[in-house]
Parts: structure tokens; C-alpha cells; sequence
């Protein structure tokens, strides 16, 4: 039976931790993730879990202890944000490389000079290509949701992957929200317990965890490593189906919102994306065929899905919360545009920065996105127009 709560998606994805009840947590604290660790290790002290809580030094230390505990075969994870992402980065590579399926809850927020401490996904961003899996929330249901069907998705044998579950900075971590739990023994029965085929205390079978790789052997292990991705596509959706037979909850790779027979589309990640939608009702309403590509999982990459779930659009806006600092946009715009020449998409597209740093933005600013490309689709894009920022003081 669902259990009706409200509650932040801090606190929502730390419940589903203590649900899952996984083996090591090391953790260090950085806002806007802190109150995860706190809540967790509440958990512990009360006797809810019999997680082992680690607390370490430093980011780079909780990854660490991270990967050490995974590849001795403990079903591992941990939380961070921002710089105490930056802080893991060389662990991160080791963990994917080691194919080790250790999940992390991540809570985006600004990576970057001057400080901010906002929402932004130049973190999650710059780590796109670490080779760990990342799926994105829109709010705290999506983000408890997404963190019950991680394990499944990373412990899968023809996965073994990291995966980071991603939930926006305040805006998702701490915004408090009316969610819908699942009960402790159905999330224990769907999550089922971790059983790894290879791993370090395994009496019977000698191995290494990240040895040197020579030349004659190291590219056929990338190699491996890149099909693993490739498969997490399928297992991505194959746990999500499960996944909506206990709680009514459909998920894909992406979400189309009245994108059907939308002549003008935004695609956009995580918690912009409610705001979103409130602007494509209101220009339905109007007869504007509106609609809305909201990603949710960013790697693997659906680049031929996507291309398809767009092409009877007339204009395309790619919204991104990262700046990728190349002159002509940001990651989701670099990594979508190329998919829509792939796959001979005709639509005009925008490259649009939104939201940096927590800066906010409205439906009266996805309102004025639509009528852009409304002109777009008429009159083609104009070159000083094509890569811009939303919300901005000129």
C-alpha cells in the first residue's frame, strides 16, 4: 500500500536509502547534499540501518573508501555536490574503469568561480564523460524514485556501471513536496540483494582490482566498458517497467510532454521542467501546439530516440544549466545537435543557457522561448540569436 508523505528530496532519497539498507555509506559533508550523510547516519544510530556510516576526510577520500568497499563486494554509495564532485574526479574514472556499480546521490549545483552554491549542472556536466550512468529528477518523487531503481540498473551483469542519480540544488534537494513512498518490503523484494559474481574477499577466486593496463589489453577493457554503457540502455528501461508494476510510476529514457504533434519543442533537464510544462498548457490553451523533451537520463546518451521523439517539430530550444564554454553552447545542446544532424532532423535550433548559479527562471521566460521559435520556424534563426542566455542582465 503507498504511503502518502511530504517530504524534501533530500530527505526523500535518504529514505529510500534506508530502505535499501546497502552495506557502506563513506561520505563527507558539502551543501546542498549535507543533510543526506545526516540523514542517513540518524538512521544508523537509531538502529533503522545496519549500513556502515564512514565519515572521511575529504570527497576524494569518500570515493575512495567508496570503490575499496564495492570492489571487496559491499553494495556502496555516497553523496555529494559540486566541488566535493570535482574532489572525486580521479576516483570517479577508477570506479567506472573497475566496473564497480557503486551509486552516488548527486545534488547539482554550481561548479564554478565567483562561488555559488546554487543549482547548476556544470558538476554532473563535467563528469559526463567518466563513464558513469547518469539519470536526472524533475522533483522529490522522481528523485526517490530513480534512487529505488538504481541498484537494479548498476548491479545488472551486463551493466556493472556506476550510476549517479542527479536531483537540482534547493530547488528539488530542499524544497519540500507531497510524494508517495513505497512500502519498506516492497522496495527490499524490487531491490533484491547484491550478489557479485567477482569480487576481492571471494576466497575461491584470485584477482586484481584495477591493475595496470598494458597497451595489448587496456583499449579491449575500454572497449568492454563502452558496451556496458551501450547496454544500459535496455536495462535502464527493463528495471523502470518493473519498476511501474509496484508503483504505478512510468518512466522511460526521456519524457515527451504533448510533444505528439508539438510544432515548436524545448528539450530541458530536471526541475525547469514543471515550470516548463505550466508554459506549454497555458499555449495550448491558445492553440500553439507547444511542447516538452524532458531528459532523464543524460548517459547513456538517446541520441537516435530523441532525434525521433523530435523530428515533426518545426524549431527546437536546447535548454542548458551548464556552460560548456565553447562558443556555440552547452553539453546537452552539443550532444543533441549533433544527434539531430545524425539522424537528418531539418527543425531551426536555439541553444539556450538558463538558470546558472540558481538564477531563476519563469513561465513567462519559457513563454518568450516559444514565441522565438515560433519566428524561427518562419524565418530561420538568426546568428546572433542561435547560442544565447535567458534571464540575463545585458
Amino acid at each position: 500500500m503507498a504511503i502518502k508523505e511530504r517530504m524534501s528530496g533530500n530527505e526523500a532519497v535518504a529514505y529510500a536509502i534506508m530502505q535499501i539498507n546497502p552495506d557502506v555509506m563513506p561520505a563527507f559533508p558539502i551543501t546542498p547534499s549535507t543533510e543526506l550523510p545526516q540523514f542517513v547516519s540518524n538512521y544508523v544510530a537509531n538502529g533503522k540501518i545496519d549500513t556502515e556510516f564512514i565519515p572521511v576526510e575529504s570527497e576524494h577520500s569518500s570515493m575512495s573508501a567508496a570503490i575499496g568497499a564495492s570492489a571487496a563486494g559491499a553494495r556502496t554509495l555516497t553523496a555529494t555536490s559540486s566541488c566535493g564532485l570535482a574532489y572525486m574526479w580521479e576516483m570517479l574514472y577508477v570506479a567506472a574503469s573497475d566496473r564497480l556499480p557503486i551509486a552516488l546521490a548527486l545534488v547539482n549545483r554550481g561548479l564554478t568561480g565567483p562561488l555559488n552554491i546554487n543549482c547548476e549542472h556544470s558538476d554532473s556536466m563535467g563528469a559526463r564523460d567518466s563513464g558513469w550512468i547518469q539519470i536526472y529528477a524533475e522533483n522529490n518523487q522522481e528523485a526517490y524514485d530513480n534512487f529505488v531503481m538504481a541498484y537494479r540498473i548498476a548491479e545488472h551483469k551486463d551493466v556493472m556501471l556506476p550510476i549517479m542519480a542527479c536531483m537540482d540544488g534547493f530547488i528539488t534537494s530542499h524544497a519540500v513536496m507531497n510524494i508517495t513512498l513505497l512500502e519498506d518490503d516492497v522496495v527490499k523484494d524490487f531491490v533484491g540483494e547484491y550478489k557479485p559474481e567477482h569480487f576481492l574477499l571471494n576466497k575461491e577466486e584470485v584477482m586484481a582490482i584495477g591493475p595496470y593496463g598494458v597497451s595489448n589489453y587496456c583499449m579491449e577493457a575500454k572497449r568492454a566498458q563502452a558496451q556496458a554503457m551501450m547496454n544500459a540502455k535496455q536495462v535502464i528501461l527493463d528495471v523502470a517497467e518493473e519498476f511501474e508494476k509496484i508503483s504505478g510510476r512510468k518512466y522511460g529514457l526521456f519524457e515527451e510532454y504533448r510533444l505528439e504533434d508539438a510544432d515548436y519543442a524545448i528539450v530541458a533537464i530536471g526541475s525547469a521542467c514543471g515550470t516548463a510544462k505550466d508554459a506549454v498548457d497555458k499555449l495550448r490553451d491558445k492553440g500553439i501546439k507547444a511542447g516538452l523533451l524532458k531528459i532523464r537520463v543524460f548517459r547513456p546518451f538517446p541520441a537516435k530516440e530523441l532525434a525521433e521523439a523530435l523530428k515533426s517539430c518545426k524549431a527546437i530550444a536546447i535548454m542548458d544549466r551548464a556552460e560548456s564554454y565553447s562558443a556555440n553552447g552547452g553539453p546537452l545542446a552539443a550532444e543533441l545537435g549533433a544527434a539531430l544532424f545524425k539522424y537528418k532532423n531539418q527543425a531551426e535550433v536555439l541553444n539556450l543557457m538558463y538558470g546558472l548559479s540558481g538564477r531563476d527562471i519563469t513561465v513567462e521566460d519559457f513563454e518568450k522561448v516559444y514565441e522565438d521559435l515560433a519566428d524561427a520556424a518562419v524565418n530561420g534563426v538568426k546568428e546572433d540569436a542561435e547560442y544565447r542566455y535567458i534571464g540575463i542582465r545585458e
